[in-house]
């Protein structure tokens, strides 16, 4: 077991490192410890949305500990700094965790678009990777230009793209015609989606238009206002986070806008996002990658080995739910990719740039999956040195006034289309920043 502290933001500028000893466990060989830092926030006006996540991830990293010993009898080394979602917090955490741990640092996951983007120069710099799972820069799918990114298992261009796909289907195949308005966090995770969907709409001839929410997102009675009586859209996507999404439900509903036609990226589809409207939030939908609920053997195990004694980074019930599954699925990327490189470097704490190898060569079958205890948890990911999203697919889900299901199959981003965006957009950036483009033949 190792030891578990987490570094708690003030709410000045500084950063107050505070042990948290109710869920701290000592630590039995620190020399022998895999570093897990954390960029998490517990606090600020996203924490319903963030706390979740944190502990789904702490969770799994603790009950590989208790479990298994580590990875593969390496312990794992896990501290948290409390962002709270806030760009410089973001860099400062980043700053103050990094030669924190007993060795260096797996891998960083911001959390947050806005910290992704101000940490690629420094992770760069500091050759470790940084896996922004389902959010980011979506170019920074390519390899060759970021080479230290990792963004499996879509983006969010694959799923702007997964959503039209969606509608289509439902509109029978033609959206010739159509209103789609986008209602979206006015930041650079807000804004990512945009130019895929208004490449869309040209090709397929839909009008989209544009609703943006200044942060966090509490006034939106005049944008639905305008939804309502000016736009009248067929289809309605949002891309929000933390109270804008409870807001916008309920915005929504107030005006009458029908839910089952209402879609949310999958960081705007859990349950406080829902719960907050009642029933009138029945019928919503938004998209997801990955299962949701507890019928999973190695999250029975978070359940035994930690909850059943108290150990739990949060409360028994919030186990299962959207963002604490998310939370467990970003901690199993990354401890499988620790994994992966171990194969190839031996069963010790790894270097960042072993652990990029460990990315790079990831491959999630699903009989891997069933062997990690998650079977049907998630679908197949494949990683390599050109490719560092995988192509992964989403599926949409529905709020039925109780908990989410399943309102689709799998729907797979049409890549051939994407990966020329990915890789134009990469290559303008490299010419901004003077990178040259590397060479993958010579990392086989």
């Amino acid at each position: 077991m190792t030891l578990k502290r987490l570094l708690i933001g003030s709410a000045a500028a500084a950063l107050l490192a505070v042990p948290v000893t109710a869920t701290s466990v000592q630590a039995q060989d620190e020399d022998n410890a895999q570093y897990f830092p954390g960029l998490q926030y517990r606090s600020g006006p996203y924490a319903p949305s963030g706390i979740p996540f944190a502990n789904g991830y702490a969770d799994y990293l603790e009950m590989l500990n208790q479990r298994d010993g580590g990875i593969n009898g390496v312990s794992i080394y896990y501290e948290e700094c409390d962002t709270a979602y806030n760009n410089d917090r973001g860099v400062e955490c980043y700053e103050r965790l990094k030669d924190a741990g007993p060795s260096e640092p797996a891998a960083w996951s911001p959390l947050s678009t806005g910290i992704t983007y101000a940490l690629i120069p420094r992770a760069t710099q500091d050759r470790v990777p940084l896996l922004s799972m389902g959010y980011g820069r979506a170019d920074a799918s390519d390899g060759r230009v970021f080479p230290w990114i990792f963004t499996a298992p879509a983006t969010y261009w694959a799923g702007a793209d997964a959503l039209i796909q969606y509608i289509q289907e439902e509109e029978g195949g033609d959206l010739q015609g159509k209103k789609i308005a986008l209602v979206y966090h006015d930041s650079a995770y807000g804004r990512e989606p945009i130019a895929t969907l208004e490449r869309l709409a040209e090709e397929e001839g839909y009008e989209l238009s544009l609703y943006p929410v200044a942060p966090p997102g509490l006034e939106q009675k005049a944008t639905w206002l305008q939804i309502a009586r000016q736009l009248r859209p067929d289809w309605t996507l949002m891309w929000g986070w933390g109270v804008m999404n409870s807001t916008a439900v309920q915005e929504a509903a107030a005006i009458g806008y029908p839910m089952d036609r209402f879609i949310g990226i999958w960081w705007s589809g859990t349950e406080p996002d829902v719960r907050p409207a009642g029933n009138a939030g029945t019928g919503y939908k938004a998209l997801n990658f990955h299962a949701t609920g507890t019928d999973f053997p190695a999250i029975n195990d978070i359940l035994t080995l930690l909850y059943d004694e108290d150990e739990g980074y949060g409360e028994r019930e919030g186990v299962g739910e959207v963002n604490y599954n998310r939370g467990v699925l970003n901690a199993a990327l990354t401890t499988e990719a620790v994994r992966t490189a171990q194969a190839e470097f031996g069963e010790r704490p790894l270097t960042g740039e072993e652990v990029r190898w460990g990315f790079e060569n990831l491959h999630i079958t699903d009989e891997r999956w069933e062997e990690m205890g998650l079977a049907g948890f998630a679908r197949e990911i494949q990683l390599s040195c050109e490719d560092h999203e995988g192509g992964g697919s989403a599926y949409v889900q529905q709020w039925n006034g109780e908990a989410w299901e399943p309102a689709s199959d799998w729907i797979q981003p049409r890549n051939d289309e994407l990966r020329p965006a990915y890789e134009s957009s990469a290559a303008q950036y490299a010419e901004e920043q003077g990178i040259e483009l590397r060479d993958c033949s010579e990392e086989m």
